[in-house]
């Protein structure tokens, strides 16, 4: 069992901090002292991509201060209205690939379940911003689907809970579903995609991480973080907590102009994140969706950024730069 007092006690649980999420953009505003004037352009951006924060989330962003990197991940911007023929809806042709509702198998050995249609928070710069949750955000009955589709190809070996956001999902539903695929006799890992131990870490609780390590299969937690500024104590805490039942932790991040696109921010981000027990893991160029242009930053810069955190930094500290192409086996390097 999970000693308790290593998670950090809060006035909120989780499930009540999900209900006192901010999803206004004038909330958004007026929480952080922000100049009403381009209010009524975020308001048009919220109409295509609606906010949504966590309040533990907003307490590490900088008030009055529009080039905040963590505002910039969640403020609706005026740049989400303007059209580019190259930014599509759907990126990585995911809809290609999902043989069944809630299952996406684009590569070798391993599938991605979609488990949730909505995270804690919403990116700006998600990928999956135009997905279509609605037909992909199955119940019990057809998760049913997607584990006989898993359970009839024996090269399958690792399971990948994503969505949204896997740890949205109650400990009833995560612990059904994980018993259903540990019963899959060739499957071996689990492995979660989730941003919740950053936006949200008083989901970290010592009966999730019993359930997530309750069957014989490994166990990975690949975290997403852009920014130093977004760990602190609280997710230092959450993190100890997982990698003390065993779970390995690995990190992936979204080269974002205006975020992180500088080494020192690079370099101060995998230096956190391993000082907080996290090993970087992939550093993408980012995905072409929808509204997102803003965020692109060209890919000679983007090598540039690789080489020079590479000439800072130990070898097992620098994340694999990636772009993901869509029919490709496997994500692409770019260094």
């Amino acid at each position: 069992m999970i000693p308790r007092t290593l998670h950090s006690s809060s006035t909120l649980s989780w499930q009540e901090e999900l209900k006192k999420l901010i999803t206004c953009p004038k909330t958004l505003y007026e929480a952080l002292d922000l100049a009403p004037d381009s209010l009524p352009k975020a308001w048009q951006a919220h109409e295509r991509f609606r906010v949504r924060v966590t309040p533990s989330y907003l307490k590490r962003i900088r008030p009055n201060t529009p080039n905040d990197p963590l505002l910039q991940q969640i403020l609706p911007s005026p740049h989400e209205l303007t059209e580019h023929v190259e930014f599509v809806s759907d990126p990585l042709a995911e809809s290609l690939h999902n043989p069944v509702k809630g299952l996406i198998h684009k590569y070798q050995g391993r599938v991605l379940f979609i488990t949730a249609g909505q995270c804690a928070i919403n990116c700006r710069y998600c990928f999956r911003r135009e997905f279509d949750y609605s037909a992909n955000s199955p119940n019990r009955a057809e998760w049913s689907q997607a584990l006989a589709y898993i359970q009839a190809d024996s090269s399958i070996k690792e399971v990948i809970l994503s969505g949204g956001d896997p740890l949205t999902l109650s400990d009833n539903q995560l612990q059904w579903l994980i018993q259903k695929i540990a019963d899959i006799p060739h499957i071996t890992r689990l492995r979660l995609h989730t941003r919740i131990p950053i936006v949200l870490p008083s989901r970290i609780t010592p009966e999730l991480v019993n359930l997530l390590t309750s069957s014989h299969l490994k166990c990975i937690v690949v975290m997403h973080s852009n920014h130093a500024q977004e760990l602190d104590n609280l997710t230092h805490c959450a993190f100890d907590m997982l990698k003390q039942q065993g779970i390995t932790l690995l990190n992936q991040a979204v080269l974002l102009a205006g975020i992180n696109d500088s080494e020192s921010a690079l370099v101060d981000l995998s230096e956190k994140l391993f000082n907080q027990g996290v090993l970087p893991y992939y550093l993408h160029v980012m995905d072409k969706v929808r509204g997102t242009k803003h965020f692109d930053l060209p890919e000679s810069q983007a090598v540039a950024l690789h080489k020079g955190i590479q000439a800072q930094l130990p070898g097992f500290l620098v994340p694999k730069l990636v772009r993901e192409i869509p029919g490709q086996p496997y994500k692409t390097p770019l260094f």
